[in-house]
């Protein structure tokens, strides 16, 4: 198998890595079976324009006339691949890390997965790898499951194999290291197979020079994921559910969540819980908002925490602010009284904010509990088995 059957060509953007682009563009150049190798030339300020006119027809060369970032230039590369009718494009880094002798296990994947992206996994536990990486692909990692569903080992790897056609009506907005994340996201919400394969990774301190500025590219990075994480809560996410409701049933996704192996009837339990603790708590607006990103970090069952969050529809909301300002008045009674439903109006709520604000977060805190207890001993009943250690055997 090779680039060609699959109409595949490189893309390696660079930016100052002379001392390392070479040695890069020599190891490509036997695996590209006459298939476009695309240089991106980032603005670079050292040798590297030099270095790539000594190739002369080898290489397709894209000059930058300053230095855009590494998403603008595989942006630009992506384009020029699709222009020149290429259907996938695998992209590597000039600095050194990746070995070319990797290319053909992504052809073969690629080939077993027709249309799927193909994500080079490293090895970040060996020797060698900087901890702010190992750190950074956790981060990484972490945000696109909550904003996919999907769980990768590695979200932050530059060797990709990516299919082309989702990109010629894909909306990208970044240009730096981001853009790695922006696509991959953008793929999943659009059903784009991903599938990881092992690489090899080589961190040479002596050779490596790495463009990542920490403080402005993580905070470009939160700033992308806090707006992906937006998009997630209100569009994605209820598109998914609504997905898996239309497949199953909703009584039927429920009865299945509830039955799953691989939680206990504990973990399947404390998601319930939660779920009450969250839809009562009186931060109206926000509480899928904080619940969802703390269920997946808490590793709870996400389907069984929405629907109990689901508490607070429209009918029960005004039972429930009336309950929080009765339970309130247990601990906490200074305002003017509330005697009866039918008085309970935002006027005389605002006049009694802190009774109704202690009494709404102490019943979501019972609520919470009950829903625990209850959801336990139901799960008791009639999941008896419901232990991770009696489902394991």
């Amino acid at each position: 198998m090779t680039l060609s059957e699959i109409k595949c060509c490189i893309i390696i953007p660079s930016y100052n890595n002379q001392n390392t682009l070479r040695r890069v563009i020599d190891s490509v150049l036997p695996y590209a079976d006459g298939q476009t190798v695309i240089v991106v030339n980032d603005g670079s300020t050292d040798d590297t324009k030099y270095i790539l006119s000594s190739y002369g027809v080898k290489l397709r060369v894209l000059n930058n006339f300053r230095n855009f970032g590494k998403g603008y230039s595989l942006r630009r590369a992506f384009q020029e691949a699709m222009l020149l009718g290429y259907e996938h494009a695998i992209t590597l880094d000039s600095d050194g890390q990746h070995l070319a002798s990797d290319i053909p296990a992504f052809i073969e994947a690629a080939h077993s997965n027709p249309g799927a992206l193909i994500m080079g996994s490293r090895n970040m536990a060996q020797e060698g790898v900087p901890g702010k990486s190992s750190f950074g692909n956790k981060f990484s990692n972490f945000w696109f499951k909550f904003e996919t569903g999907i769980t990768l080992p590695d979200t932050q790897t530059g060797f990709r194999l990516y299919p082309l056609q989702p990109l010629r009506s894909m909306k990208l907005f970044t240009r730096k290291f981001e853009t790695e994340i922006e696509v991959i996201v953008k793929m999943a919400w659009r059903d784009v197979p991903i599938i990881p394969i092992n690489i090899q990774v080589i961190y040479d301190k002596s050779e490596r020079v790495t463009h990542f500025r920490p403080f402005r590219d993580f905070t470009r990075i939160s700033i992308l994921n806090t707006w992906l994480v937006i998009l997630t809560l209100l569009y994605y996410l209820p598109k998914r559910l609504i997905l898996q409701v239309r497949q199953k049933g909703f009584w039927n996704l429920i009865k299945q969540e509830a039955i799953k192996p691989g939680e206990s009837n504990l973990d399947k339990a404390r998601s319930i819980g939660f779920g009450f603790f969250m839809g009562i708590l009186p931060v109206w607006g926000f509480q899928l908002l904080i619940g969802i990103p703390l269920s997946i970090f808490f590793r709870m069952n996400k389907v069984l925490f929405l629907t109990a969050a689901h508490i607070s529809i429209p009918p029960f909301i005004p039972f429930i602010i009336f309950a929080s300002y009765k339970f309130g008045g247990l601990f906490y009674e200074k305002g003017v009284e509330i005697s009866a439903f039918d008085n309970l109006t935002l006027e005389s709520i605002h006049l009694n904010f802190v009774q109704y604000m202690l009494g709404g977060t102490m019943l979501a805190i019972a609520a919470g509990i009950a829903g625990f207890l209850g959801s336990l001993l139901l799960l008791a009943i009639f999941r008896p088995a419901g232990s991770k250690a009696l489902e394991a055997n």
